[in-house]
Order: structure tokens, then C-alpha cells, then sequence
């Protein structure tokens, strides 16, 4: 019989979950909308009833050892999601609590999902025995996720290393948080739309890009166009890591990490994120960091990242430090 834990990833337009063993291996995902359930208690009750029915139907010969949960607003220390925007559910949801009760009593685990992202780099993913890291994730928002000497922290209330909320300019963009100048302003893919758009109001490139509305705007196209060597692409990439970098030799100033991992929708861009941002990060560290923090792209595959830190977070919960090759 196979040791798994089950894993849950929550959106706010899907979940998805999955049996996976200690050594990364997804046995079995899927995939459930979120017009399929409107409350908490009946997404607990439908992700029993559809891992029952696809242990029975995929004959899996499976133990579920713990169950591990990422989430939007997730509080580890008391297993909740908090008054998460994305959500349907309002208030505070004592998730974890209502699975434990669902399954029997099965330990169940929660944290958000950026921090869920970090427990997964460092157990399948390019942060495999590294003590000091901090993973940045660069989607619609910046997470992040923050490692020192093996743990990951969490701080007083369980909402530590917000650092996608860390002011980067005083009086900047105004964020979904209520305040001015996030670095999520800046260095998500909504940032570098926004980034894109404002030069173009500028006209001071032109651009094959030219006419685009921000809606119909992707992060995609933007690469694209730099790619192609459109200069005004090129520029916002350039302005979206010189921002980035100098936040980061901040967050090394105060960590003192072995690695910074990028991860998320920008991040695929790989070099044309990638060599700004680090640039600008040495241009900008204190000289007794300087060569010493590389800034790598995760090694976690990006369908599967969520759900791989949902599962690491369980297996640590349950003892597991190491990762069976």
C-alpha cells in the first residue's frame, strides 16, 4: 500500500487535488470548478465524495496519511482562510477543521499558497537541500515565501513575508491593498500591463503592441514582442527588474538567504526578467553580498507547482524532511 498525502490547491475559479507520494509523484489529479460548490462545507463534502470515488474507480492501493491544503489568505497557525478578496466565502473559513472532521480525523494542514509554492521548492523542486531561500512568486500578484535555516516563517500571526506589499515608491501605483506603491504594482504580470501601457500613453517607442487595451493585454504577448526586439517591451522589462532587483538586495539585507527562487507567470520570461533584476539586485546589495545570492527560476512545473507545496507542507507536517529520489 502507498503512503500519500492528499493534496489540495484552492483558487478562486477552480481547486484541484491530487494523491502524492514522498517522492513527488502525483497518482492521481483532478480538477474541480468552482461552479461546482458555494460554500466551504460543501467543497469539503464534494472533494470527499470525488477522492472516494476515484480511489474505488483507479483501484488505487493508497493510505492518506495526512491532507495538505494552499490557499489564498491561509493561516497555518489556526488552519483558516482569512477574508480572501478571490473567494466566494467571506469571513473566516475554518478549513483545515472541516476536512479534519470529513476524513476521520486525518491531520490536515494549511497554509497560503505562495508559502505552499516555498515548501514545494524546497522539497521536489531547484531549493532541495538549501537552509536559506526565499521564493518570490510573480503572477497576478507578488507572494512570497521565506526560509531560514530550514523553517519557514511565519511570524506573529501567521501572515509573515507579505513582501509583494513591501513600498517601492512613495506615492506609486495604487494597490488592491489599499495602499500606494506595492512592489505588486510593479513586478506582477498586472504590473508590467501597467508598465506597458503608460509607455505607450508616453509615445515615446514605437511598438507592435501599439492599440492594445490593457484587457486584451497578456503577459504572453508582451514577451513575445521582446522577443521580437520591440523596443518598448524590451524597456518595460527592463524598468519592471530594475525595481524588482533593488527590492530583493533589501530582502537579502534582512534574510541573508543561499538563493532567491522567481516563480509565476513573469518569471516565465526567463533572461528578459532575469538579467535586469539581477543586475539591478548587485548594482544595489551590500558589498558582503555582492556574488553570493544567485537568482534562479524554479524547478517546480508550473501546472503542478500549487499542488506539489500543498503536498510538501503535509509531508513536513508528518515528519518528512527528505524527499525520496
Amino acid at each position: 500500500m502507498t503512503q500519500v498525502v492528499l493534496a489540495i490547491d484552492l483558487g478562486g475559479t477552480s481547486a484541484d487535488f491530487a494523491f502524492i507520494d514522498f517522492a513527488g509523484e502525483i497518482l492521481y489529479k483532478e480538477n474541480i470548478p468552482s461552479t461546482d460548490f458555494d460554500t466551504a462545507n460543501s467543497f469539503v463534502q464534494l472533494t470527499k465524495k470525488r477522492a472516494e470515488k476515484a480511489i474505488a474507480t483507479k483501484k488505487l492501493d493508497i493510505n492518506v496519511r495526512a491532507i495538505g491544503i494552499g490557499a489564498p489568505n491561509g493561516n497555518y497557525y489556526r488552519g483558516t482562510i482569512e477574508f480572501a478578496p478571490n473567494l466566494n466565502w467571506k469571513g473566516i473559513i475554518p478549513i483545515a477543521d472541516y476536512f479534519k472532521m470529513a476524513f476521520g480525523g486525518t491531520p490536515c494542514f494549511l497554509t497560503n499558497d505562495a508559502n505552499a509554492a516555498a515548501i514545494g521548492e524546497g522539497m521536489f523542486g531547484n531549493a532541495q537541500n538549501v537552509k536559506d531561500f526565499i521564493m518570490i512568486t510573480l503572477g497576478t500578484g507578488v507572494g512570497s515565501g521565506i526560509v531560514i535555516n530550514n523553517e519557514l516563517i511565519y511570524g506573529n500571526d501567521g501572515f509573515a513575508g507579505e513582501l509583494g506589499h513591501v513600498i517601492v515608491k512613495d506615492d506609486g501605483r495604487k494597490c488592491g491593498c489599499g495602499r500606494n506603491g506595492c512592489l505588486e504594482t510593479y513586478a506582477s504580470v498586472t504590473g508590467i500591463k501597467r508598465t506597458i501601457i503608460k509607455l505607450l500613453m508616453d509615445n515615446k517607442f514605437e511598438s507592435e503592441l501599439k492599440g492594445v487595451s490593457f484587457e486584451q493585454l497578456s503577459g504572453k504577448m508582451i514577451e513575445q514582442a521582446a522577443l521580437n526586439g520591440d523596443a518598448l517591451a524590451l524597456e518595460a522589462y527592463n524598468y519592471t527588474g530594475n525595481i524588482l532587483g533593488k527590492a530583493l538586495a533589501n530582502f537579502v539585507a534582512f534574510s541573508s538567504p543561499n538563493l532567491i527562487v522567481l516563480f509565476g507567470g513573469l518569471a516565465q520570461s526567463g533572461d528578459l526578467i532575469l538579467n535586469p533584476t539581477k543586475a539591478a539586485m548587485e548594482n544595489n546589495l551590500l558589498k558582503i553580498y555582492n556574488g553570493k545570492v544567485p537568482i534562479i527560476l524554479s524547478g517546480l512545473k508550473g501546472n503542478n507547482a500549487a499542488i506539489l507545496g500543498a503536498a510538501a507542507l503535509a509531508w513536513k507536517e508528518m515528519g518528512v524532511k527528505k524527499m525520496a529520489v
